[in-house]
């Protein structure tokens, strides 16, 4: 049984504040001493790492797309065992979902799988008593979802607080929080949203701790918390990234990261070290040997194109992670990964494990896709089906090899990446939760060696 008392952040829209209020409750939250589990609906990479900060642990997505509907409860169970509390961060506008699908992938479908108390953070700087229907609209849309209060969210004055607080007693709903305008909380953006922490330090901390401040000052903690308790217990059990490898040494995986390399899910490191494998960081910006005893490497996704003159800079991990790649070594890269094996990027040399050329583009690559391994690789068999996520500004030509990564199926058939050697390389964003089989087969491989 899971009897986690839980909140569900959501909105009408994007822009709403979705982000600072869920962070700035988190921080609340902690402040308080309490043990509180971050989450976030959807795939994002980037809110997950604020949330991370506010809390101590690690922030973990529930993706109902990619992990599957029957997997949101146990992985939510395995990250907030423990805790007092979870904020889970919603995504997009409540009831937007995978496009196409109805209410796949939503934060209304996730708030139901978890049988959580939303709380709709609204966006009020240009309206009074409208405010009223738009929540009552959200509120009966769907009977299975329940709304349990609101927070206003850019409110100008005492005076719009009162015309608000007047409308929405009509609606039934309880207001939980105002908050006024405060742009001196925003965090930067850039071309695929907020600026990760790893890339911020200490200007991230100060931004975490204003919203935990603000959310402390306007929102009703107390009214917060025991809405949350009212959530029921969850019969799901807690998912578990348990495996029996195979008895002998423990293979090196070295995982990208630092300020180039930001996107991680939290599992698949989880993955990794119970397949057997010793997980450790290093940071391609500023390291210039792999860990000692690597066997095996796994490159995330990020930002290599803000980096791409000090990656191309570091030449001697370059060449090591070139000697690494063509001695046969398992490696896993995926996105900015792919990027980091090219040839180069922006016309900075990067690794030239691929024979392909990467740049900038104006068009952005956004969406859940479907996939299946077209060959084999240390990652996957061929014909192994996944689902992911492309989220780039780049391009990449050629955009396949001769041995492709993946056959895509959604929104359009074709091929994708590169498998040679010991190399996956792809554009796609996985999560490894949803087919434990990639890690484990990975570390075999990396065993082998």
């Amino acid at each position: 049984m899971v009897n986690v008392p839980r909140l569900v952040i959501a909105a009408p829209a994007s822009g709403s504040g979705k982000t600072t209020v869920a962070t700035g409750l988190m921080a609340a939250f902690a402040a308080r001493g309490l043990a509180v589990s971050p989450h976030k609906v959807g795939p994002d990479y980037i809110d997950p790492g604020y949330h991370s900060l506010a809390t101590g642990r690690p922030g973990r997505n529930l993706d109902a797309y990619m992990c599957g509907t029957d997997l949101v409860a146990p992985l939510f169970a395995h990250g907030s065992a423990g805790c007092d509390l979870a904020v889970v961060e919603g995504v997009m506008g409540l009831y937007d979902g995978a496009s196409g699908q109805g209410e796949l992938a939503s934060t209304a479908q996730v708030a139901k799988l978890l049988r959580a108390p939303v709380v709709l953070v609204v966006d009020a700087s240009s309206q009074s008593r409208s405010v009223a229907a738009l929540v009552h609209g959200f509120a009966s849309w769907d009977p299975e979802v329940r709304i349990g209060g609101v927070i206003l969210n850019k409110v100008a004055s005492d005076r719009h607080e009162a015309l608000l607080r007047d409308a929405l007693d009509e609606s039934g709903l309880p207001v939980l929080g105002v908050l006024r305008r405060a742009p001196q909380v925003a965090t930067p953006s850039r071309h695929l949203g907020l600026v990760p922490v790893a890339e911020r330090q200490g200007d991230a901390v100060d931004a975490v701790r204003a919203m935990g401040e603000r959310v402390r000052a306007g929102c009703d903690l107390d009214a917060l918390m025991a809405l949350a308790r009212t959530a029921p217990a969850l019969a799901d059990e807690a998912w578990e990234p348990a495996y029996a490898p195979a008895e002998g040494p423990r293979p090196v995986v070295a995982v990208a990261g630092g300020a180039a390399f930001t996107f991680a899910y939290a599992e698949h490191a989880e993955l990794l070290t119970a397949a057997g494998a010793e997980v450790v960081v290093f940071d391609p910006l500023r390291d210039e040997k792999l860990p000692a005893g690597t066997a095996g490497l796994v490159i995330g996704g990020g930002f290599p194109e803000m980096y791409a003159p000090e990656l191309s800079a570091n030449e001697p991990l370059r060449r090591a992670v070139t000697e690494l790649a063509l001695g046969g070594a398992p490696v896993a890269a995926e996105c900015a990964g792919l990027l980091y094996l090219a040839r180069e990027l922006d016309g900075k040399p990067m690794c030239g494990v691929l024979d392909a050329e990467a740049r900038m583009s104006e068009r952005l690559t956004l969406g859940y896709r479907q996939a299946v391994a077209v060959s084999d690789s240390p990652l996957a068999v061929a014909g192994t089906r996944m689902r992911g996520h492309e989220f780039h500004r780049t391009v990449l030509e050629p955009g396949a090899g001769t041995m492709p990564a993946w056959g895509m199926h959604q929104p359009e058939r074709r091929v994708e990446g590169y498998v040679q050697r010991g190399v996956h390389a792809s554009y796609l964003h996985t999560h490894w939760a949803a087919t434990p089989s990639v890690a484990h087969r990975f570390v075999e491989h990396c065993r082998a060696r």
